[in-house]
């Protein structure tokens, strides 16, 4: 049985070591998660795989790594300082602010609420009744805009420094990088440059989980081509497809639990004539997972050109005359959403004999820990040899090994299972020849997480029966 509700997992996290609230000692800080050792190998796997999946493995794609605060005249060309803006409501009684966009969507869909113009918000919500989530009140001021990017200052002084943002998206500086990039790596169109970085959005109502924060990480990638030669309709195909089939084949999430869903003409931005995302059924609804594409035209770097006063054309080296800026298609994943996205999609609760174990079923590829090595108990002799194992694996191997000695051997299966382990590797008498019924003398025992099957191997072959699994 899959996760029914958020909590399940979020607990789970908070037990397991894979997400705990930020700054927990001192109270938290609303919507700040701290990823802990089984998180942060989670969501590294799910980069590396996407940067090995969208860069190493593609002859058209180089990557960057651009700085998080840059000139504040990016955000000015970007629109992100007139134009990056939520519809921000107050209730009247208790003072709680939130965006009126997304209350209205769990009554209208997203679809719906997107198109709401800034003066339709609070009459909206009057009149669907949509009562203030924190006092129950119905009495909305109506809506404004709010900035949604991060101030702060550069200077020794005081008030007297220089107003720049932290950067609300990854994107920009791809485009204030292009002409670099395009020079110094001799690219041809089309090609892409891709980054993965912290980006940081004041929301005014983060929640469910780590799904909106006001801080997360991106992985973007800005494809350049020359639309006479290639129709954009092509290249959004390519990347919709791309897209899908990493979540699908390469993460392991479940085809029945995403979808596309074109944007409305009314929802896209006034530079783009066409943005689809891949959306994730989350336990509180359909929520956006990534733009699988999103056709950007020549906006930004027409813009930046027009703001900086550099040239920012590409110039075909087969023609030198021909000389464009290139348009652009946008897939944009947030590694965040993805993680949690997997973590969900991975929650199962089975029942086994008389007892009910919860197991995370991650994909082979992802899972935080590769394999655990289980001495069947403290005895001093199974932890030397367990240990003795241990160190050969990570020395000869890329995998990522636990040692755990604390515990039944029972409840140690029962902890790996819920942490997501494929493999347990049991060092017990008989590895040491003192039980036979157990075992011949250096073998092992290997239990796969999913079918519970065990199977005895000898240590000189454990590394081929390993990636024979992992094969499969």
């Amino acid at each position: 049985m899959p996760a029914t509700s958020l909590d399940q997992v979020v607990s789970l996290c908070k037990r397991r070591g894979f997400i705990f609230p930020g700054s927990e000692i001192y109270g938290g800080l609303a919507n700040t998660w701290d990823y802990g050792p089984l998180g942060v190998e989670l969501k590294n796997r799910i980069k590396q795989l996407w940067w090995k999946n969208f860069v190493h493995r593609r002859s058209d794609m180089v990557g960057q790594d651009a700085a998080i605060l840059m000139n504040p005249k990016t955000w000015e060309a970007s629109g992100h300082v007139s134009n990056f803006n939520d519809p921000l409501i107050d209730c009247k009684k208790c003072k709680q602010r939130y965006r009126g966009d997304k209350l209205l969507e769990e009554k209208l869909g997203v679809e719906a609420a997107a198109v709401l113009k800034l003066d339709q918000v609070q009459p909206m919500l009057m009149a669907e009744k949509i009562h203030c989530p924190h006092c129950g009140n119905l009495d909305w001021t109506p809506a404004k805009k709010f900035n949604l990017m991060f101030k702060t200052q550069q200077g020794v002084i005081e008030g007297e420094g220089q107003d720049i943002y932290l950067r609300p998206e990854t994107a920009q500086g791809i485009f204030v990088n292009f002409k670099n990039i395009a020079q110094t790596m001799r690219l041809r169109l089309p090609f892409g440059i891709a980054q993965v970085g912290k980006a940081f959005r004041n929301e005014i109502t983060p929640g469910n989980f780590t799904f909106r924060t006001r801080e997360f990480e991106q992985m973007e990638i800005e494809y350049f081509f020359d639309p006479q030669k290639k129709d954009w309709t092509e290249v959004f195909d390519d990347w919709k497809n791309a897209s899908w089939s990493f979540l699908v084949d390469t993460l392991g999430i479940k085809a029945d639990n995403l979808r596309f869903r074109d944007h409305e003409s009314d929802e896209l931005s006034h530079y783009s004539k066409g943005t689809t995302d891949i959306e994730y059924k989350f336990p509180w609804g359909w929520g956006e997972l990534c733009a699988a594409a999103a056709y950007r035209t020549d906006f930004d770097l027409a813009q930046h050109e027009k703001v900086s006063g550099e040239d920012l054309h590409y110039t075909d080296p087969d023609d030198p005359t021909n000389k464009i800026l290139p348009h652009v298609m946008e897939p944009s994943f947030g590694s965040d959403r993805i993680a949690l996205a997997v973590m969900l999609d991975a929650y199962t609760e089975e029942s086994v004999s008389d007892d009910t174990r919860t197991v995370m079923k991650f994909d082979r590829r992802v899972a935080p820990i590769d394999l655990a090595i289980l001495p069947l108990s403290k005895k001093e002799a199974l932890i030397a040899k367990a240990q003795e194992l241990y160190k050969k694996i990570i020395q000869e191997t890329n995998l990522v090994v636990d040692f755990d000695v604390t515990g039944s051997i029972g409840k140690r299966y029962r902890r790996q299972d819920e942490i997501g382990t494929p493999l347990c590797v049991t060092v017990d008498f008989g590895t040491l020849g003192e039980d036979a019924a157990q075992g011949e003398m250096d073998t092992v025992t290997i239990r796969d997480r999913d079918t519970l099957k065990q199977e005895r191997v000898d240590i000189g072959k454990l590394r081929e029966k390993i990636a024979e699994t992992w094969r499969r």
